[in-house]
C-alpha cells in the first residue's frame, strides 16, 4: 500500500541540512564525528544532565536534530500480551526542555504474525533521516514513511517493499538527490532500494546476487562516498560489500567475504579506503580500495583483521589511525594505512553502540550505561569514566555542545 499527500511549495523549500545538526545515523558525515562540537567529558545521574526524558515504549534508534528539536523513533506495545501489537511511532522533542511536542503513529504492527526479534534488537531501531522541513522514518520490512517536522503530519508512507526479516530491523535510511535509499537483507530479499523522497515510489532496485552463504540477513546502514569526483554508495551486507551509483542503482564494484552474516557496522571511508566488519560468526575487518570495477575481491583489498573485530558497534577514523570496540569491551587503535595494530586496551563491558569523536577525544558507551573517554593517540589514555546504569544500545547524538544519549527508557541532554 502507497499512500500520498501531495507536498506544498512551502515544504520544498531549504532542501539543505546544516552542518551543524545531527541529521542522520551517526550525524553530518555518517562516521560518528562531531567536527565543531565541545561535548561533556563527566556525568552522572545527578550531574551534567539538562534533562532527561522518559520517552513511551522501545526504540534503539538513535536521535537526530534539526534546529531547536529532536526526533526519535519508538515501538508502543498496546498490551501485556506476549504477541502484542506494536505502535510503530515516532516522536518529536523540545530540544531545550525534553517535552514531547508531538507523538504520532506511522504503522500498527500485527503482533500475532510480527517476526521474532532478537533480545538486542527493537521494532524501532534504524534512525531517522532528516531534510529540510521534513523527517524521513524507516520501520524495515514494515514499511517507510516521510512526516512533516513541524507537527508530525505524514506526507507518505509505504508498504510496498515487504520482506522476511530475521530478528528484526536495524538498518537507517540516507539521502542523495532526489532519492531516500536504504539496505534490504531479509531472509527472501537482499537489496539495495532507493525511494522517491517526494512520493515514496520505487526508483530502483539493486539486487544482491550472493549466493553459498549461510544466512542472508544483515542490518548495516549505507554510507555515501566521492571517489574521483563521482559518488558512490557503499552497501554492506552478507557475504558481500557494493558500491552503486546512487542515481540509477547501477553496480560499480563488489568485494566478497565469504560467509559472513548478521553485517550490523556502518562502513566508513578514510585514508582512500573503505573499512568493512563482515559480521558474524567472527568479524573480520577488510580495508578496500574503491576505485576498482566489477568483482575486486581478489585486487583491491588492502589489508585484512581478524581479531577483535567488531559484530555491532562502527568503527571511527581519526587522522590516520582507525578505532575499533569489540563487543565484549576491547578497544583496539589500529594504523589506517597498514592495519598494523598500535595498541589494544581491555575497556570492559559489553557494546553496541557505536563510536564517537568531538574534541580530542573519543567517546565509548557499554550496554549498561557507562561511558569511557578516551584520548586517541599511541597509547591507550583514558579520560574519563561515567555511568547512568540504564540500559544503552543506541548510538549516541550531537546538539550543540551537548550530548543525546539514549537509554531503554529515557532520552538525556548531558552538558556542562
Amino acid at each position: 500500500m502507497l499512500i500520498l499527500v501531495l507536498l506544498g511549495s512551502s515544504q520544498l523549500a531549504g532542501q539543505a541540512t546544516a552542518q551543524s545538526n545531527w541529521f542522520q545515523f551517526r550525524g553530518p558525515t555518517g562516521q560518528g564525528i562531531a567536527a565543531t562540537a565541545t561535548l561533556p567529558k563527566e556525568w552522572g545521574p545527578e550531574k551534567n544532565i539538562a534533562w532527561r526524558q522518559e520517552v513511551p515504549g522501545l526504540g534503539w534508534s538513535s536521535p537526530v536534530v534539526a534546529g531547536n528539536r529532536i526526533f526519535l523513533t519508538t515501538a508502543v506495545p498496546q498490551s501485556e500480551e506476549k504477541k502484542a501489537d506494536q505502535s510503530l511511532r515516532t516522536l518529536c522533542l523540545d530540544a531545550d526542555t525534553g517535552k514531547i511536542l508531538w507523538d504520532v503513529e506511522v504503522f500498527l504492527q500485527d503482533g500475532e504474525t510480527a517476526p521474532r526479534i532478537h533480545g538486542k534488537n527493537s521494532h524501532a531501531s534504524p534512525t531517522p533521516y532528516l531534510e529540510g522541513e521534513l523527517v524521513y522514518v524507516h520501520f524495515g520490512h514494515m514499511g517507510t514513511a516521510c512526516l512533516r517536522q513541524k507537527d508530525g503530519s505524514i506526507v507518505w508512507s509505504t508498504q510496498e517493499l515487504s520482506y522476511r526479516p530475521t530478528h528484526g530491523n536495524g538498518g537507517s535510511p540516507v539521502i542523495w538527490g532526489d532519492h531516500l535509499i536504504f539496505s534490504i537483507d531479509g531472509a527472501d530479499m537482499q537489496a539495495v532500494i532507493a525511494l522517491d523522497k517526494a512520493t515514496g515510489e520505487l526508483a530502483w532496485k539493486t539486487e544482491r546476487n550472493v549466493e553459498d552463504i549461510p544466512k542472508y540477513f544483515s542490518f548495516s546502514t549505507p554510507l555515501l562516498i566521492e571517489v574521483d569526483g563521482k559518488t558512490q554508495l557503499i552497501s554492506a551486507g552478507s557475504g558481500v560489500v557494493m558500491a552503486v551509483d546512487p542515481s540509477d542503482g547501477k553496480e560499480i564494484w563488489r568485494a566478497g567475504y565469504g560467509k559472513g552474516y548478521s553485517v550490523v557496522p556502518r562502513p566508513i571511508f578514510a585514508n582512500g579506503l573503505v573499512y568493512v566488519c563482515t559480521g558474524y560468526d567472527r568479524a573480520t575487518l577488510i580495508a578496500v580500495r574503491p576505485d576498482g570495477e566489477g568483482d575486486v575481491t581478489d585486487s583491491h583489498i588492502a589489508f585484512t583483521i581478524d581479531r577483535n573485530v567488531p559484530l555491532n558497534p562502527s568503527l571511527l577514523s581519526v587522522g590516520t589511525s582507525i578505532y575499533m570496540i569489540s563487543d565484549n569491551g576491547i578497544l583496539t587503535c589500529l594504523d589506517g594505512l597498514t592495519g598494523e595494530v598500535v595498541w589494544r586496551e581491555r575497556v570492559g563491558g559489553n557494546f553496541s553502540s557505536s563510536l564517537l569523536y568531538a574534541d580530542g577525544v573519543i567517546y565509548l558507551l557499554d550496554e549498561a550505561g557507562k561511558s569511557t573517554v578516551v584520548k586517541p593517540g599511541n597509547e591507550y589514555e583514558a579520560v574519563a569514566e561515567n555511568d547512568l546504569a540504564e540500559r544503552a544500545l543506541s548510538s549516541l547524538g550531537v546538539i550543540d555542545n551537548d550530548i543525546l544519549l539514549r537509554t531503554e527508557k529515557a532520552l538525556y541532554r548531558i552538558a556542562d
